[in-house]
């Protein structure tokens, strides 16, 4: 990923220094197992342990020779252990048992950091939610006035589908967790399967059945739960987008007056850009994903034709999800909700808003829901085409006024009953999420 969205505290995991290291973490440990069942001598692994050293600079002019990173790699380092104790690095493994475990092991720590992100994000958007609890505004259904909501139970709306988000994140991390250390089409035929349990303890991973790979299902499930990541922040993103168009004007991103700039050319313009970049890489996530289920078919015990697409995409999407997850913390914390505004928006529609309450009056008046149907509608033509409030067109109308008191035709514009439920969403959102595990004690 580029500097441009790659966040340090998640970007330094999948550097080459990070690679490197836990490839040869995975080597030592392997080391120290053979030793631990008296196949190769405790003081051999001793030697290792201490003098085991890499340089990139030195793998990557091997690798031009090799033509293979794990062979420079293991060359690497066994030049620089020494004779004959550094002939024990790499004993009985094939290239896959260190890479796709050392790989698990960054993607895991990558996804503990999601997930503290997306807790994050939860948190403030709740505390959003709660603060605008009551705050009505008018619920758009295909970009048209529908009826009252609150802009609170939006935002709680919002807070629960990362609630989601976080335990498709932590079921990834579980599927994830796992390493191999089974030889070279998974069947131990040169590698004891208690220098894999000794290994995959040590590093935090669930040792699991594999061929000569981990199976590429689980590295799918990873990036779907990224992608969903990504599509929920999107979400979130395009509709603070349509709230702060001019015409709308209910809510709008951070904007640091006096510093930042909307426009080159027109210092007016405040543009909600942040939420249209979000957008933007929310299609990079999402596409990652496609490459990722094609990773999953593999010849036989396996091949490399997935190795290329994961140096890509594994860490493309884990930063970027991350950086989407940070970010639109920052949106939401900072986020400016003009309440004003809001009621001002919600009485454009003339209080047609509520024409459900005075259809269902009229039913339960006696009328047929078709014959108050078509009432109402006829009176709603007419408040758009007269541009007057809706209950003064329906107080003229003999089919309503013959069926219904003045009172009774008041308390169906009443917000505070159209409002009065709307708070349940809140009952869910304060709940225990007893169905989210922390990440440290996810299997």
């Amino acid at each position: 990923m580029i500097p441009r969205y790659s966040l340090p505290e998640i970007a330094e995991l999948f550097a080459d220094e990070a690679r490197y290291g836990t490839w040869l973490e995975v080597e030592l440990l392997a080391v120290e197992a053979w030793a631990s069942i008296g196949r190769i001598p405790e003081s051999a692994a001793r030697t290792v342990r201490e003098r085991a050293a890499f340089d990139i600079a030195e793998i990557e002019a091997r690798e031009l020779v090799t033509e293979h990173d794990v062979a420079a790699f293991v060359d690497v380092v066994q030049e620089r252990i020494g004779p004959p104790d550094g002939s024990w690095v790499h004993y009985g493994l094939t290239s896959s048992d260190v890479v796709d475990t050392a790989q698990c092991v960054t993607l895991t720590r990558a996804t503990d950091k999601l997930l503290a992100a997306a807790a994050d994000l939860e948190v403030a958007i709740a505390a959003r939610a709660r603060e605008h609890r009551d705050t009505p505004m008018v619920g758009r259904t295909h970009g048209i006035h529908a009826e009252p909501t609150t802009f609170g139970a939006k935002l709680a709306l919002w807070a629960l589908q990362v609630r989601r988000d976080r335990n498709r994140l932590a079921r990834a991390r579980s599927a994830i967790a796992v390493g191999k250390l089974s030889g070279a089409v998974g069947t131990y035929s040169n590698v004891d399967p208690r220098v894999e349990a000794y290994v995959c303890e040590r590093l935090g991973l669930r040792p699991v059945p594999a061929t000569q790979v981990v199976a590429r299902d689980r590295h799918a499930e990873l990036l779907y739960a990224c992608a969903a990541v990504a599509a929920s922040v999107e979400a979130f993103a395009l509709e603070i987008r349509h709230l702060q168009r001019t015409e709308v004007g209910e809510a709008a991103e951070p904007f640091r007056s006096g510093a930042q700039k909307g426009s080159s050319a027109m210092p007016h313009k405040r543009n909600p850009v942040k939420c249209e970049q979000l957008c933007g890489l929310a299609r990079i996530v999402r596409s990652n994903l496609q490459a990722g289920l094609e990773d999953v078919a593999l010849w036989h015990e396996r091949d490399i034709s997935h190795s290329s697409v994961e140096r890509v995409i594994l860490p493309d999407s884990t930063m970027l999800a991350f950086y989407m997850l940070k970010k639109f913390t920052g949106i939401v914390e900072g986020l400016q909700v003009f309440p004003d505004r809001m009621l001002e928006n919600l009485d454009r529609s003339y209080g047609l808003v509520f024409s459900q309450p005075v259809l269902l009056a009229l039913v339960g008046a006696g009328l047929s829901r078709d014959d108050a149907y078509r009432i109402v509608q006829r009176a709603a033509t007419a408040t758009w085409e007269q541009r007057r409030p809706f209950i003064d067109v329906l107080r003229e109308d003999p089919a309503v006024t013959g069926v219904l008191t003045p009172e009774a035709l008041a308390a169906c514009f009443d917000i505070t009953t159209a409002l009065a439920e709307s708070g349940r969403v809140f009952d869910v959102l304060d709940a225990l999420p007893a169905d989210l595990l922390p990440a440290e004690s996810q299997p």
